[in-house]
């Protein structure tokens, strides 16, 4: 019976059972276990109609849960009508199976609710491909456990294998066939992608990273004033959104937005989503957005650090911002926090405070080592020309009637030297606009 529901089965408009399994020592506290499940399923739409959580030293390999438990919950099935149970664990195909078996109920996993999320939220061409390559991948092996009611069915050739049997080897062969299509047009996007991103070489890059609703767009839209989709849900947008965004005292920079993560995402999901997640890669800088309210913040931080060392996005040049420091209760946490982050910036992206030390920060990491410099030079000095095409960022040039040009440039330091042996140095400020009196040491 469990089967033909799962047939059937979306988990929005389900009447859902929500269950964790929590290890001894897991820094996950029993009584908000279930807290981010909540706010995946009610993104996925399902009405929660019961809870229960368990603490053990070792799991059962074969339902996760003990025996006890697994009766409390056939009887928590009972009582609410549910129609679903979802698990905050991610289960293996023999655990689902054998849950499915002992409850007669359709059993879901973590990361089939965030696949269903994804599936449903998903609006780009891109993100489609993504979400549909992460969910063959992962139901693949799953496969038996979605077909044993047609296993029953005796007959075949050879072996006695049923027709069910058949059909799963059937649809492995068509899954793999389909994976494999899905990888190549992922290919072609992703190419396509990087020589976009690479051709903003003349310009600096800043990505917004960060846990699901964090605030990432919200701080976008304050910053750009671009009209980006702003709403208090887990992974209200899937795709990487880039505007421009004039700093004060610096320039234009462009911000990109990426989408949020949550611990245990599913591998597969953050495989598929390694293209879209290019801009955080290439970036010249990394926001990592915090919500300093929430109380697993600490946590949460560290999920973000994992899935950006499993993409391979490099975090030497990172800055964590602490958002929504208006609505902590308690500012001594948001201290904790500064504390353990010493390198950290407090803002609030609703009520716009923090955002001068923010720009200045950001100013301050962009401009490492960077200088703006204003030389003077003739029109016809073309091997000035060409050594600052390849090492500096012009920004303006001004001719005389003396067929002179002035230029102004950033630069970093340690080619002002060159700089001096080609052309006349006027000026010479740091990234703030302040005079640099002294410069002579420069190679």
């Amino acid at each position: 019976m469990a089967d033909a529901k799962r047939e059937q089965l979306k988990v929005q408009e389900q009447k859902a059972i929500l269950v964790a399994v929590l290890e001894t020592g897991s820094r996950i506290d029993k009584d908000t276990a279930l807290d981010e499940l909540h706010g995946l399923v009610k993104s996925a739409g399902a009405e929660v109609v019961g809870e229960l959580v368990q603490k053990t030293n070792q799991p059962s390999g074969a339902t996760l849960l003990g025996k006890g438990k697994v009766e409390d919950l056939k009887q928590l099935i009972e009582a609410t009508g549910a129609t679903v149970v979802i698990f905050d664990n991610n289960l293996s195909p023999s655990q689902g199976r054998n849950l499915e078996e002992e409850l007669n109920s359709v059993i879901v996993d973590r990361s089939e609710v965030i696949l269903d999320i994804f599936a449903r939220r998903a609006q780009t061409y891109e993100a489609r491909l993504q979400v549909e390559l992460a969910q063959l991948l992962y139901y693949r092996p799953r496969l038996k456990r979605m077909w044993t009611h047609l296993e029953r069915i005796e007959g075949g050739v050879g072996a006695g294998r049923g027709p069910g049997e058949k059909q799963i080897e059937t649809d492995r062969r068509l899954i793999d066939q389909r994976v494999s299509e899905l990888k190549a047009k992922l290919k072609e996007v992703s190419n396509r992608r990087e020589r976009i991103v690479a051709t903003r070489d003349d310009q600096p890059t800043v990505s917004l990273v960060g846990y699901t609703n964090a605030g990432k767009s919200t701080l976008m839209r304050t910053l750009t004033g671009a009209d980006v989709y702003v709403a208090d849900q887990l992974f209200a947008t899937l795709d990487t959104r880039t505007k421009r965004w004039h700093v004060p005292h610096w320039g234009e920079v462009l911000l990109s937005d990426t989408v949020g993560f949550v611990r245990d995402l599913p591998h597969h999901l953050v495989a598929s989503f390694k293209s879209t997640l290019e801009e955080a890669r290439q970036a010249s800088l990394l926001l990592h957005v915090v919500d300093a309210s929430h109380p697993e913040a600490e946590r949460q931080i560290d999920t973000v650090h994992q899935v950006l060392e499993e993409i391979g996005v490099d975090r030497t040049n990172m800055l964590l911002v602490l958002n929504k420091v208006d609505a902590v209760a308690d500012r001594s946490a948001v201290d904790v926090l500064r504390v353990k982050h010493l390198d950290c910036v407090c803002v609030s992206a609703l009520e716009r405070s923090g955002l001068d030390k923010l720009e200045s920060a950001i100013i301050a990491r962009l401009g490492d080592g960077i200088v703006i410099a204003e030389v003077v030079t003739s029109v016809a000095n073309g091997k000035l020309f060409a050594f600052l095409s390849q090492c500096a960022d012009v920004t303006d040039r001004v001719y005389d009637e003396l067929n002179r040009v002035r230029i102004t440039c950033r630069i970093d330091r340690r080619y002002l030297g060159k700089l001096r042996a080609e052309g006349q140095v006027v000026t010479l400020k740091d990234t703030f606009g302040r005079d640099i009196v002294s410069s002579d040491d420069e190679a």
